[in-house]
């Protein structure tokens, strides 16, 4: 019974190996596996940028391309854009849009790929430089003369150093902020108010505006006196469950009296706050006399910092940062502190005035 046994297993064996080389038969011409791999040849790109002309070789700001891909025995076409974004054209020619939102003129790389049968595929790239203007998503221009619009700000209060020893109050008279004459203007007053030696304002759109990535753009004069310390900065919204430095700040626009032509930017973040922010600055010889535009130009990629389009300082941004949430904005004049420093004993008051405040997206 035994042998029996063995001589069947030895019989089904040989009998499978007899089935398995018949199915795969090289001499009657029929293959089963299906039709053979054809492999896409002659893969051709080309782009149109919108609005492009002699006059905007780059396009018309707006950063919408159009890219016409074909390749013949193409099954399908992926166009891969820097940041990894991919879009995918069904069969073997087609037009794809794409909209590039880095603000400026940047040259931007894609790749392009055609599939075949079989997993065959051929592999190509193109190179585009277009231009991208910013559309305007909010603005204040404080053209209602009064108080600071109640829609836009929340106006702070009370004293307490606000985390830099600073020796100011902050009040909600128009004493200390108001608009006139399509000026907003933030007063640093010498006045004795609730245990402070002096009253100023703070202002900001926190749950009434907050945004994340865009130029910030503001035209203001400012202050001037030793101790005088005037802010347009950013704060990331979730500073209450991320502490400072964790949540992130943005100082687009900072200045001190007691370096009177010097306009400092920086970024604070963890490993890099206080004394040892992120940050640059440049002169402005009347930066208390004329007004000047500061801005900011804040992506996924980085942040870069301006007075009067003159860029003077770059960070570049990472997700391991604390710069790809929503921020919103403050406005403000501290008085001493640890970056205002001194006060003139001989102080008044002098005035932040600000023309707008704009994000652009």
């Amino acid at each position: 019974m035994k042998n029996f046994f063995k001589t069947a297993a030895i019989f089904f064996s040989l009998a499978f190996i007899s089935v398995s080389c018949s199915s795969s038969g090289s001499g009657s011409g029929n293959d089963d596996d299906g039709p053979a791999a054809v492999a896409p040849t002659n893969l051709v790109i080309s782009s149109e940028i919108v609005g492009q002309d002699d006059q905007n070789p780059n396009g018309d700001g707006s950063g919408m391309v159009a890219f016409t891909v074909s390749a013949d025995n193409a099954q399908s076409i992926q166009l891969t854009f820097q940041g990894g974004a991919i879009q995918t054209v069904n069969g073997a020619n087609g037009t794809i849009d794409k909209q590039f939102t880095t603000i400026g003129t940047n040259t931007y790389v894609v790749s392009v790929k055609a599939f075949g049968t079989g997993n065959t595929s051929i592999t190509s790239s193109t190179a585009v430089t277009v231009f991208y203007a910013p559309q305007l998503v909010w603005s204040e221009e404080f053209d209602i003369d009064g108080a600071p619009n109640a829609t836009n700000w929340t106006l702070e209060t009370g004293a307490g150093g606000w985390g830099n020893n600073e020796a100011q109050y902050y009040t909600t008279s128009l004493d200390n902020a108001k608009v006139e004459g399509g000026l907003l203007k933030i007063t640093a007053k010498k006045q004795d108010f609730s245990g402070a030696a002096y009253t100023s304002a703070r202002m900001k759109s926190e749950n009434k505006f907050e945004f994340t990535y865009g130029k910030i753009e503001a035209r203001a004069k400012l202050a001037t006196g030793a101790g005088t310390w005037p802010a347009i900065w950013a704060l990331g919204e979730n500073y209450a469950s991320a502490t400072w430095p964790s949540c992130g700040e943005i100082d687009m626009m900072e200045h001190v009296g007691n370096q009177q032509n010097t306009i400092h930017a920086t970024l604070h973040y963890p490993g890099h706050s206080g004394g040892n922010a992120n940050t640059n600055h440049m002169t402005v010889p009347t930066a208390s006399t004329e007004f000047h535009i500061y801005s900011c130009e804040w992506s996924a990629q980085s942040l870069k910092f301006y007075v009067d389009g003159n860029l003077f300082h770059t960070v570049f941004n990472s997700t391991d940062l604390p710069f790809n949430h929503d921020f919103f904005l403050i406005l403000n004049m501290a008085m001493g502190g640890n970056f205002g420093g001194n006060i003139d004993p001989n102080f008044v008051e002098s005035t932040m005035e600000i023309d707008y405040l704009r994000v652009y997206q």
